[in-house]
């Protein structure tokens, strides 16, 4: 990819794609990570002497401007973290009000545009939009990484007309995740939670070859369990996706770990009752919430000593204290690799367990990206970082 080292933006207006999609309530930001995280590339333009044009989507409003999608909340955020002055502009990014509200800026000012997809032609990438965005700015940076999957007109579109360099952020990215694909230092271990096989299916069939060992859990492990013939109750499975995990069992069943014991419960919720038993032999009416102790046990020794580690995914109903005790594991044996290990994380609830740890500064790095990161570690061409090439 071109980096900011390619640029010269003294004097020059900077359109930057950042990824401000963040947790808002009752227009309150709830958590300014992605914010933080685009200050590098945001502090290296305005040091060099351009103004800043930062354009984000957010939510997914279905039908134009919507008050509860406005980005108008991460202003307040980011010029209290940027630490300087940061200009709002609540028309239509491509609209002929903010082209010119854009070049009134002069250099070292900060504008922060409206949400990019309340825009019709964004997510169709479409052209006419992409050449309206161009306009904005003398050159082009792409920082969000969480959106580099998509090809959209602020993401890949817009490229097309402007001089274009990947931001810090983008490039710190690709190259953590990489790493993870191309002569990892082993042992190599793997941890991949959440609810669904299908959802992450690709990326394990890509990691599993690569890797020493993968510690299935979440929902998706009992989809895996029942395909070997254990008795899961109501535990959440895709039928669907058995013969996949069969043949993922016979294939790579001495790389495979699942758990021997689950924190069951008696209903889909926080005050439960719960009890645990064996994870192939759920009773009728029960189902599987969180990892047993002798599964996280066995997890956080198959952790030791590794020098790879990627982590995507709760171990159990992360959002419900009782069934957080194997994901809370988790975070701590990983965090605790220390520096001998590269570690990364990736996943909302991944990186919200780590942080809660208290630990994450002693994680290699945490991504921004959850889909992003999927599909590149699924050895996907993104649209965003092609567009930067």
């Amino acid at each position: 990819m071109q980096t900011l080292d390619s640029l010269n933006v003294a004097g020059k207006r900077v359109l930057v794609r950042v990824d401000y999609n963040v947790p808002v309530r009752e227009g309150v930001v709830q958590d300014q990570t992605r914010v933080t995280a685009s200050l590098p590339t945001l502090r290296r333009l305005l040091d060099a002497g351009a103004s800043v044009v930062l354009m984000s989507h957010f939510g997914r409003p279905k039908n134009g401007p919507e008050e509860k999608y406005s980005l108008r909340p991460v202003a307040d955020v980011l010029e209290k973290v940027l630490e300087r002055p940061v200009t709002f502009i609540g028309s239509l990014p491509g609209s002929e009000a903010t082209l010119e509200a854009v070049h009134a800026l002069k250099p070292g000012e900060v504008a922060l545009l409206e949400n990019v997809r309340f825009e019709a032609g964004e997510e169709k990438n479409d052209p006419e939009l992409g050449a309206k965005l161009a306009r904005l700015g003398d050159a082009f940076v792409l920082d969000a990484f969480g959106s580099a999957h998509r090809a959209h007109a602020s993401v890949s579109g817009v490229a097309a007309g402007l001089p274009h360099a990947a931001g810090a952020l983008l490039q710190t990215e690709v190259d953590a995740l990489s790493r993870l694909l191309t002569e990892p230092a082993r042992p190599y271990v793997v941890i991949i939670g959440g609810a669904k096989v299908s959802d992450k299916i690709k990326v394990i069939e890509n990691l599993l070859p690569r890797v020493d060992r993968m510690l299935i859990g979440g929902g998706m492990a009992y989809t895996f369990i029942k395909a070997r013939g254990g008795r899961i109750g109501e535990s959440i499975h895709e039928d669907d996706q058995l013969g996949l995990a069969r043949r993922l069992l016979d294939e790579y069943g001495d790389k495979l770990m699942l758990p021997t014991d689950v924190v069951a419960a008696d209903s889909f919720a926080a005050a439960a009752q719960t009890r645990v038993v064996p994870s192939d032999a759920i009773p009728d009416g029960w189902q599987g919430l969180d990892a047993g102790p002798e599964t996280v046990k066995a997890y956080t020794t198959a952790l030791q000593g590794a020098k790879t580690v990627f982590w995507n995914g709760p171990l159990g109903v992360f959002e419900f204290p009782a069934f957080a005790g194997g994901t809370n594991a988790i975070a701590k044996a990983v965090a605790e690799l220390g520096g001998g290990a590269y570690t990364v994380i990736g996943g909302g609830d991944s990186v919200s367990a780590i942080n809660q740890s208290g630990q994450a500064e002693r994680v290699s790095h945490i991504s921004t990206g959850g889909g992003a990161s999927l599909e590149l570690l699924e050895g996907r061409a993104l649209p965003g970082v092609e567009a930067m090439k």
